[in-house]
């Protein structure tokens, strides 16, 4: 019930982003991910790199973004955050090819990366346990009302996303599919 609930809202919000013209893509990645984003540790063995993403048509008033990858479908009971960046700054409507490394440089003036579900601040790559079906991955842009989350530099998943949900005006979204065989 609750996986038919996200999918259904997750489908509304794309609509309505589509609609206002606010979308986010990726040049790397059309609808299945390759090894090269897979995280390297768990039993995966991938480069753990994080895709470059473009996006345009934010609201008038965003003052900055943030950024999440979400696997919906971990066998965890509530999902794996992968990825959080926030605090970046308006004028910016991309993040270069493995910008989500371990103290990237890659990284926008000002941007900073929050804890993922690996512990780290730093993307965690792909990592669906071997024979399961693909995996949703979500990756968001989401236009906010604020120049910076204020939020401890050990924040959970969880307030990360509160604080990103608290100031949105906007979001734009893709999915792409992953699996390993077993």
């Amino acid at each position: 019930m609750h996986r038919l609930l996200l999918t259904a809202v997750l489908a509304a919000s794309s609509t309505l982003a589509m609609a206002n013209g606010f979308t986010l893509s990726s040049p790397e990645i059309h609808g299945t991910i390759s090894q090269s984003f897979e995280y390297n540790g768990f039993g995966c063995s991938g480069l753990n790199k994080s895709p470059a993403l473009k996006w345009s048509g934010a609201p008038k008033d965003t003052r900055s973004y943030a950024v999440t990858m979400y696997d919906p479908d971990a066998p965890t009971g509530s999902g794996w955050w992968h990825w959080q960046v926030i605090n970046i700054p308006a004028a910016v409507t991309e993040l270069a090819a493995d910008s989500g490394a371990l103290h990237s440089t890659l990284l926008p003036a000002g941007a900073i990366q929050g804890r993922s579900d690996f512990g780290s601040a730093a993307w965690g790559g792909v990592c669906p346990p071997q024979g399961d079906k693909p995996h949703r991955y979500i990756f968001t842009v989401y236009a906010l009302k604020t120049d910076k989350l204020e939020i401890p530099a050990d924040a959970t998943a969880a307030l990360t996303g509160y604080m990103i949900h608290a100031n949105m005006l906007g979001k734009a979204s893709f999915t792409a599919r992953y699996g390993r065989a077993k």
